[in-house]
């Protein structure tokens, strides 16, 4: 590529990162550099001649900004088809510059909307205007123009120009594009472009059920494998969230796979219900085992003894820190039961049990992922179906229906019960449908937990096996109601003294009697918990 050929190359870049240098070696490839605002100044004073983005328009820059690249002669210059002798005539006609590559990045929107109370006046300054139709328009000509958006790419750019520059290679066809830099570079153009006008709908969104959505995802990083080894994963997460899952870091041993991940935000789901100290071990999106306690190593204990022969292979998370005598307790199941745990996940863990951990077994994982927000900043929940998604509001709020339960029974329950019940209520909320748990009478955990399950009464007979010995005095709750009074009836037998469950059956009275009968407590929540 010569002088002779009069070649552009149209810089207009928010993100400086990396411009001067894409510059120098555009020049020395006889590119002219077209340039505006402030990367034209910042080229400037590092001596890289430019033309000024008003020579080619004919207008100066104005309204503050606002407009600068919006031009006839500009998305003439690259949109016109070199290979169509017609376009090439007209373009000398109407004396249109070839503009043959775009580097150029937008507004920083995402930032902006990320301050801490922007105003709408700030937002809608930050929104990018030119920057867009200039990337949609050399990509659309990704066959004529190169376009990158991405400071990351530049070398690679700068390569391929290179390469473009030798004379064997002037004469180039596209009947492979679509293997082409040019093409891959047009494609994530406008996936950026689609990701920007993403958060700018979002955040003047009024509905939560827009007619038409577009949900910006960026990748954040890769997985070991999907749920199968023979299948590739990766995660992605919106830009402004603040979950926990994004930020979490290997601290040592094994990488996560698919199932490792998700089984995580199972037990971050469960354990960020409660201020104090909770722990919950996870097996395949389910928890074996729940449990509270005054601190994190009484919690750990009691969530491992809740159902230690599930606990085997499974992924403990916690909402408070790890320390010393709860990695003992993780020793602890090693050296009795001779079982191993696959990942820890917590939200930090002091050295001497990261230390302590690393011995009881080499192949763990062991992550962090800091405070977990009270609230999240995103309450809608997004179901996976064939082709489309279901998008619905968050299961958020469980407490304040507590102040809605129904004592249906004779018998009233003590103090005690409730608190069992309203902790036993936030358990089973954050558990696979159908859901039957039984929670100890006395201690904040589970003692069996009968789950995903097509009937409830099969639910609610592994429920009460898993708990056989614990079963006296305690609360089993169900995620739902109650159809018949069987399960009433098979929990009166096995001693559990109180029942918490949605109710709403045509057969209530059924229920309500059968517990009356064994003098029983039942409250009704008048609210489900199904959880897919």
């Amino acid at each position: 590529m010569t002088k002779k050929d009069n070649k552009y190359a149209l810089l207009s870049v928010f993100d400086k990162t990396g411009i001067v240098q894409l510059a120098k070696e555009l020049v020395t490839l006889g590119f002219t550099i077209i340039s505006t605002g402030g990367t034209a100044k910042i080229l400037t004073e590092n001596n890289i001649p430019i033309t000024p983005i008003q020579e080619i328009t004919g207008n100066p820059e104005s309204f503050d900004g606002r407009m600068k690249t919006i031009s006839f002669q500009v998305e003439s210059g690259l949109l016109f088809d070199r290979s169509n002798p017609k376009h090439v005539k007209e373009a000398k006609q109407l004396r249109i510059p070839s503009i043959d590559l775009v580097a150029c990045n937008l507004y920083p929107f995402e930032a902006t909307i990320r301050k801490k109370n922007v105003s709408l006046e700030e937002a809608i300054e930050n929104i990018d205007v030119g920057g867009p139709t200039m990337i949609r328009a050399a990509a659309k000509n990704f066959k004529n123009v190169l376009v990158v958006v991405d400071p990351n790419d530049y070398n690679s750019v700068i390569s391929y120009c290179h390469s473009e520059a030798k004379p064997k290679n002037l004469k180039r066809s596209f009947a492979n594009a679509q293997d082409d830099i040019r093409m891959a570079l047009a494609a994530k153009a406008f996936a950026h472009l689609s990701f920007y006008d993403a958060q700018i709908a979002k955040f003047f969104g009024q509905s939560p059920f827009p007619y038409t959505m577009t949900l910006p995802f960026r990748r954040t990083f890769s997985l070991r494998y999907g749920e199968n080894p023979h299948q590739k994963a990766a995660v992605y997460f919106s830009p402004q969230v603040n979950s926990p899952m994004a930020n979490l870091k290997k601290a040592w041993g094994r990488e996560l796979s698919h199932v490792n991940f998700t089984d995580i935000n199972s037990g971050l789901e469960s354990v960020r219900l409660f201020q104090e100290p909770a722990a919950v071990i996870i097996k395949h999106n389910c928890p074996c085992g729940i449990a509270l306690g005054k601190s994190a190593d009484e919690a750990l204990k009691n969530a491992i003894a809740a159902d230690p022969e599930s606990a085997f292979g499974g992924i403990i998370v916690m909402n408070t820190p790890m320390t010393l005598k709860a990695a003992k307790e993780i020793g602890k199941f090693k050296d009795e039961r001779r079982a191993n745990i696959d990942i820890v996940a917590v939200p930090a863990i002091d050295k001497d049990a990261l230390a302590f951990l690393q011995n009881v077994r080499k192949s763990m994982g062991i992550y962090t992922f800091g405070k977990i927000p009270k609230k999240s900043t995103d309450d809608m929940n997004i179901k996976w179906v064939d082709g489309g998604i279901v998008y619905q509001t968050g299961d958020l709020d469980i407490e304040k229906n507590f102040k809605d339960w129904k004592v249906v029974t004779k018998k009233k329950p003590s103090a005690k019960q409730i608190s069992q019940m309203k902790i036993a209520w936030k358990f089973i909320s954050r558990i696979k449908s159908n859901a039957v748990i039984v929670v100890d009478k006395n201690l904040p955990m589970t003692r069996g937990i009968g789950t995903g399950q097509t009937s409830r009464i099969r639910s609610t007979k592994i429920a009460l096996s898993q708990a056989e010995g614990y079963t006296k005095g305690a609360i089993l709750t169900s995620d739902s109601f109650f159809p018949f009074d069987d399960s009433v009836l098979l929990a009166s037998k096995s001693g559990i003294a109180a029942i918490v469950q949605q109710g709403g059956s045509i057969n209530d009275q059924a229920s309500i009697d059968a517990a009356d009968n064994a003098g029983m407590v039942m409250i009704f929540t008048g609210r489900r918990a199904f959880w897919h």
